[in-house]
């Protein structure tokens, strides 16, 4: 792989509340710091809805993938969200940094008019019943296609750089537009025979691939969910409350799924690939507490965040690694 990644989270912003709510910058400097020298990556998909946040966290030496990251946006708001991104990603460009521009993510499940449903929620409950899936396919892709041939016009208008799109397989993106081919990829236990094929269909298609958001959360049988993995938690309009049920840790198992696709990309000839992720903020870790309030089992983060105590391993941050950070940093060190 050219470029060795993972996401960096800044906050995702719904109804004007963010998932991250303590934002330092010296605490976002040192983790991206950790992420370049300890990681041993050389870009980071930096994440989130708010504006100021992205510029302030994308700005330290990696290839930056510049990704807004919208939730419940209309399509007007959507458009004015990417050309105020590409306007700042477009500086920091220009001072030398290498910057792909990501134009959203998974909208049609993130954000209304692609899918029936009022709620993310709504839709991506969608994806587990195929026949319904199957039913909206054709329409869903003549949506997104003709918003994304909108939103990359926007964004060309401000931003000099590559150009692509986080996309989900539903979605049947036409990648003419674009400069890389880009999809948020998880292997489940129902695509794991056919995953590495998968890889090598993509990486076919004429243009470089990047996988943009894989990973595992932290408990066991994690990995067999794929992308769902978030589904063990009980969330109110605040965020996540508990979990759904008792749940057994199983760092190892999460450091394994990373691995096993981490060489399945490269084998694949994936050209740039991004950890999800290096932490889930509000998704924290209470060791002494009752297990279904340990919110970091459910987390796809490789670090386990704690809200009342700082880390041992490095003591002015509030987190830990687990298995699956070093597990990361062996591999990207050593290939």
């Amino acid at each position: 792989m050219r470029a060795k990644g993972i996401s960096y989270d800044t906050g995702f912003v719904k109804d004007g509340s963010y998932s991250r709510s303590r934002f330092d910058p010296k605490e976002v400097e040192r983790e991206l710091r950790i992420i370049r020298d300890d990681l041993h990556c050389n870009a980071v998909r930096v994440m989130g809805g708010d504006p100021d946040r992205i510029e302030l966290a994308a700005d330290l030496g990696l290839e930056v993938w510049y990704s807004p990251y919208p939730l419940e946006l209309a399509a007007d708001e959507l458009l004015a969200l990417f050309a105020d991104c590409a306007e700042r990603a477009e500086r920091l460009r220009r001072r030398g940094a290498e910057v792909v521009f990501v134009t959203g993510a998974e909208l049609s499940l993130m954000n209304p008019g692609f899918l029936p449903g009022d709620t993310t929620d709504e839709r991506i409950a969608l994806l587990s019943r195929p026949e319904l899936v199957r039913e909206h396919l054709g329409p869903v892709s003549a949506r997104v296609n003709a918003f994304l041939d909108q939103a990359v016009a926007t964004v060309r208008e401000h931003f000099g750089g590559r150009v692509t799109y986080a996309a989900v397989p539903l979605e049947r993106v036409d990648w003419t537009p674009f400069d890389l081919i880009s999809l948020d990829l998880y292997r489940s236990a129902e695509t794991a025979d056919r995953f590495a094929d998968g890889v090598h269909d993509l990486a076919a298609q004429g243009k470089p691939v990047a996988i943009t958001e894989f990973g595992s959360a932290g408990y066991r049988g994690a990995g067999d969910r794929g992308a769902l993995g978030l589904d063990i938690v009980e969330y109110d309009a605040e965020g996540p409350v508990r979990l759904k049920d008792t749940y057994e840790r199983d760092e190892a198992g999460q450091a394994a799924y990373l691995r096993e696709l981490l060489e399945a990309f490269d084998a694949g000839g994936i050209d740039a690939t991004f950890v999800f992720t290096f932490a889930l903020y509000d998704h924290v870790h209470r060791p002494d507490a009752d297990p279904r309030d340990d919110l970091d089992l459910a987390s796809y983060g490789i670090v386990k965040v704690y809200e009342d105590r700082p880390g041992t391993t490095y003591p002015d941050l509030p987190w830990d690694p687990k298995a699956a950070f070093t597990t990361l940093a062996t591999y990207h060190h050593t290939h």
